[in-house]
């Protein structure tokens, strides 16, 4: 492997097994740390720093837009400086602090990607306050938990989620004294915080509170907390990521590193839309990083399929995406082709695989064919308004046909990325005019240390000539723990090692190849957890089925299952409706079928699962899962991997049909 091992240098040698402890493949890291991982700025210690320094350095510059709306209709983009924000965050922060929150306290923020979002966030980062980001995905009652879990006192909201917060009194008025509103309330909404002791105000009240209150910021440390972000885990409750300064900062210090290392440096002149949502690690370290270059940050109107229109108004130099909206675009462009005519369509064709060809033999994209991309591929360009220089995917894998697609097409790099919200998003990134990373999260980023550890159980061995096993990283980079759980931080860090849980393929060239999950709990290609278990319990509760086993990857954006239906439950249901036939064959019935789904729904609806977790097809098999088969453990476990290999095919035309 080291002879022809471009991107990475191994730096400890490998261990094997001992003490019952799986062996452990060579440790790595990034070529372009061959000389040490690079340090943080002079002077920039936390995020406050961050954004402080910029406001000195650029205090002109564009720095948050929002469109405006007139007439019902939106407009142009309109833009607070570095300066103008910086002084709305001194009274944001004041006025917090007038609220008797002090360094080390925890503000919640609720809502979609707006001025006001950063705003919060950066007033915490002034005076050391946890910012605690609050979202419904996790589940009916998440918003409750993470408020009384992590006892949040101060909570900005989007205004049409105040009801949201509402609905969790008087279990969290307990811990949460103060409500704002990133834009208006409603006198009701008032009374009904009153009625509790709570005080609540407008954006515009709260930044007047803060006006005449100065006070000293508090001296902050590197390794103090600055957001705490709470993630699904695989059973029970969510778990809250507390990060530290000095983990954002070091990302920065890597990716800033990276990008010099590829020519591909931001400047206070990028662009940046933001659409992902900040309560994530991804998007969260990427507006960091933009702040930090004093470059502009413009926000979507949070509709998706007004996205494209936000795109091209805006005219961003950097897209990040997750996989969903590029399979979105790619499915867009690809209709548009092939709906062209047959003229359009064959030239494309041609333009397609003359520069596809000349970027495989090692052209860069944009010298690859110059022609090709003015006549044809402007076009596609044109449509992410025209600037965009680098796409970076991240949250699940990109199926490489849409990697490649793009990258030929959007006139553009395509990157994919991969980390947790644990190693503070950037841990693997792949790189510029590298077609053979195509499929990989490409090798690590320069400030983080990478090796393999076995899994026998599953057949993964670090130590073989191609080395698989989970991803462990070490560094600056990692959280500080869980939040209130100890225990569960011990389960993951060990001797200085975060073990990731996925686990990963060494590529010759030294990227990295995500080939599987260590535990049941996968991706959506939207970027949400399903916690499978979890699920199969709840659904497990319907009267008609006497087993079910729940499928999903991160290419397909809906779950499928196979079920075992009740045989009483499903002969009693086809009398009632005057369907003949024997169990085999009403297990064949498409109506059946409808029936079984309609039962998983009512649970689902029942349960308050979220959309991405009801069912979509089903696969009824009368044969019940069994030993035999090699589809039960002994302890009547089910064996997952074994169960996809025997219904592969049954679960290839659950997604053909799409879930009809």
């Amino acid at each position: 492997m080291a002879g022809n091992n471009k991107f990475i240098i191994e730096i400890e040698k490998a261990k094997e097994s001992k003490d019952g402890r799986p062996s452990m493949g060579p440790v790595y890291r990034s070529l372009f740390a061959k000389d040490g991982f690079p340090p943080p700025v002079e002077g920039l210690e936390s995020c406050w720093d961050v954004f402080r320094i910029s406001v000195e350095k650029y205090p002109g510059n564009r720095m948050l837009g929002r469109r405006e709306i007139v007439d019902g209709k939106p407009g142009n983009y309109v833009w607070l400086t570095y300066k103008e924000v910086y002084e709305m965050v001194m009274k944001v922060g004041f006025a917090i602090r007038s609220c008797g929150v002090e360094k080390g306290g925890r503000c919640g923020i609720y809502g979609i990607n707006c001025p006001e979002w950063i705003m919060s966030m950066e007033a915490c980062n002034a005076h050391g306050i946890y910012c605690v980001p609050l979202y419904d995905t996790l589940g009916a009652g998440a918003v409750e938990f993470i408020i009384c879990h992590a006892e949040i006192s101060i909570v900005f909201v989007e205004e049409t989620k105040i009801s949201e917060v509402l609905k969790t009194f008087p279990n969290t008025t307990e811990y949460v004294k103060t409500i704002v509103s990133f834009g208006k309330i409603k006198p009701e909404q008032k009374e009904e915080a009153e009625k509790f002791g709570l005080a609540m105000y407008s954006w515009d009240e709260f930044l007047h509170l803060g006006e005449n209150k100065e006070c000293d910021l508090p001296l902050t440390k590197k390794t103090d907390i600055c957001t705490i972000m709470y993630t699904s885990g695989t059973t029970g409750d969510p778990k809250g990521v507390m990060i530290s300064n000095d983990s954002i900062v070091t990302l920065i210090a890597g990716v800033k590193r990276l990008l010099q290392a590829v020519n591909e440096e931001l400047s206070d002149k990028d662009v940046y839309l933001s659409y992902l949502p900040l309560a994530h690690i991804f998007d969260r370290v990427i507006e960091e990083l933009f702040i930090n270059y004093g470059a502009a940050i413009g926000f979507w109107r949070g509709d998706v399929k007004l996205l494209i229109e936000d795109i091209g108004e805006l005219k961003p130099t950097i897209f990040c995406a997750v996989p969903r909206v590029l399979d979105r675009i790619y499915s867009g462009l690809t209709e548009k082709v092939s709906s062209g005519g047959f003229l359009r369509h064959k030239l494309f064709d041609i333009a397609y695989s003359l520069k596809l060809n000349s970027m495989k033999k090692g052209n860069k994209h944009e010298e690859a064919a110059p022609l090709c991309d003015k006549i044809v591929f402007n076009k596609v360009k044109q449509r992410l308004g025209g600037n965009v220089r680098l796409i970076l995917s991240g949250a699940a894998p990109l199926a490489t046909h849409v990697e490649s697609f793009l990258r030929v097409v959007a006139c553009a790099h395509v990157l994919q990325g991969y980390g947790l919200t644990e190693t503070c998003a950037g841990t693997f990134v792949s790189l510029p005019n590298e077609l053979s990373m195509l499929g990989t999260v490409g090798p690590p980023v320069p400030n983080v240390d990478v090796c393999l550890e076995s899994v026998p159980e599953m057949g993964y061995d670090a130590l073989s000539s191609t080395p698989r096993g989970e991803i462990c990283v070490r560094g600056k980079t990692l959280f500080s723990g869980y939040f209130k759980r100890e225990d569960l931080t011990k389960e993951v860090m060990v001797d200085g090692w975060f073990h990731t849980g996925d686990i990963g393929e060494w590529q010759p060239n030294g990227s990295m190849k995500i080939i599987d999950r260590k535990k049941n709990i996968f991706k959506l290609s939207q970027g949400e957890y399903v916690a499978v278990e979890n699920l199969e319990n709840i659904y497990g509760l319907v009267s008609a089925i006497d087993s079910i086993w729940i499928y999903g990857n991160s290419f397909e954006s809906f779950l499928v299952a196979v079920v075992n239906p009740n045989k009483q439950a499903l002969e009693r249901w086809s009398e009632e409706n005057g369907i003949e036939g024997d169990f085999a064959s009403l297990c064949e019935n498409p109506k059946a079928k409808e029936f079984i789904i309609g039962e998983l729904s009512k649970i689902g609806k029942e349960k308050k699962l979220k959309g991405f977790e009801f069912v979509r097809a089903v696969h009824l098999d009368p044969v019940p899962f069994d030993m035999d088969r090699d589809l039960l453990t002994p302890t009547y476990k089910k064996k997952r991997p074994q169960l996809l290999k025997y219904y592969q095919r049954v679960i290839d035309n659950m997604y053909k049909s799409g879930g009809k």
